[in-house]
């Protein structure tokens, strides 16, 4: 896949005044935001990922298109699945509602600088190494496993991280908006929001871990992988409050990750022995395996998603006080 220089000045460009479109609009009226308010706004985004994926679809050619809408929807995925914890952690904190905005707007930041590094040091391991995948698909195996046992989200979202400031930094529970720390007399106290961007920062970290094996397993090309990951981010803070406790019905969403993280780690495997150049393998030639094809892939992570998302709202279905 060619991409001109414009088009990532274009991307980069795009994604960054969205951004500040973001933030200028948070820091001048810290609110809840309405139902309306979130609808409009994710419809703007989604579309906007549509739109991009046909232009992909129409300028590079099908199976660029493909591999973009395919590692959009897992990204999307992942990403739902991490505003789980960001739900966990906004109530073990008791972050004001009207703070929460702020603090959604520094976690997505913190996740696509986060990502933005992992992105660039995948694209670099998978030119000069390419029994790298063999180590993707392994770790993708072995985090599907993971999250496929964790029936319920930890309700503890203070870290190693977070306890270790608690204990050696001052710290106050006086909130003051984004500032991460405040003044008295001589001392510097960490404020509440403070540990809470230290949460989110640590949790952002890990989902990245699993998110760019994820995508590379889906497309080798940076620049999908990367504007894959931007839309997936894109409208999570609204998506934050439109569906308030309606993510507590995705009750299957870890079990249905769990089947397309498993997949993926296949699909990476079996493209490790395709291009196998390991000594040990088949004598470092390359086996001559059948490769997964990405129209197959996506269909298989639509199908899943789709599955997880009627039996969760299935097993969750009638009154609270009766799913208790």
């Amino acid at each position: 896949m060619h991409v001109s220089q414009l088009e990532w000045l274009v991307t980069v460009g795009v994604t960054i005044a969205v951004l500040l479109f973001d933030v200028v609009v948070i820091a001048r009226r810290p609110h809840e935001p309405t139902m309306r308010e979130c609808a409009i706004a994710l419809s703007i985004y989604v579309g906007l990922a549509g739109a991009f994926g046909i232009w992909v679809w129409n300028f590079h050619g099908s199976q660029f298109g493909l591999e973009f809408f395919a590692g959009w929807l897992t990204e999307y995925s992942l990403s739902v699945d991490n505003l789980f914890i960001f739900i966990i952690i906004m109530a073990s904190f008791n972050v004001p509602r009207k703070y929460q905005q702020e603090a959604l707007m520094v976690g997505i930041v913190l996740a696509l600088i986060f990502r933005g590094i992992f992105i660039a040091l995948g694209a670099v391991a998978i030119n000069q190494f390419s029994w790298v995948f063999y180590v993707f698909g392994a770790f993708l195996v072995y985090t599907a496993w993971s999250i496929g046992r964790d029936t319920e989200h930890d309700d503890d979202a203070e870290n190693a991280v977070v306890r270790f400031a608690r204990t050696y930094l001052n710290t106050t529970d006086q909130w003051r908006g984004l500032k991460l720390y405040i003044k008295k007399d001589t001392k510097r106290l960490m404020t509440p929001m403070f540990l809470v961007i230290l949460a989110l920062g640590t949790t952002d970290l890990l989902f990245a871990l699993d998110s760019i094996p994820a995508i590379y397993g889906l497309t080798q090309e940076p620049y999908l992988v990367f504007t894959a990951n931007v839309f997936a981010l894109m409208g999570l803070r609204q998506l934050y409050f439109l569906l308030g406790d309606l993510m507590k019905r995705l009750v299957y969403l870890s079990q249905g990750l769990a089947v397309i993280l498993a997949f993926i780690g296949v699909k990476l495997v079996l493209h490790a022995l395709h291009e196998n150049e390991v000594p040990f393998i088949n004598g470092g030639e390359h086996v001559p395996v059948w490769e997964i094809p990405t129209l197959l892939s996506l269909g298989v992570i639509v199908v899943t998603l789709a599955i997880t998302a009627a039996a969760s709202l299935y097993q969750t279905r009638g009154p609270q006080s009766e799913r208790q």
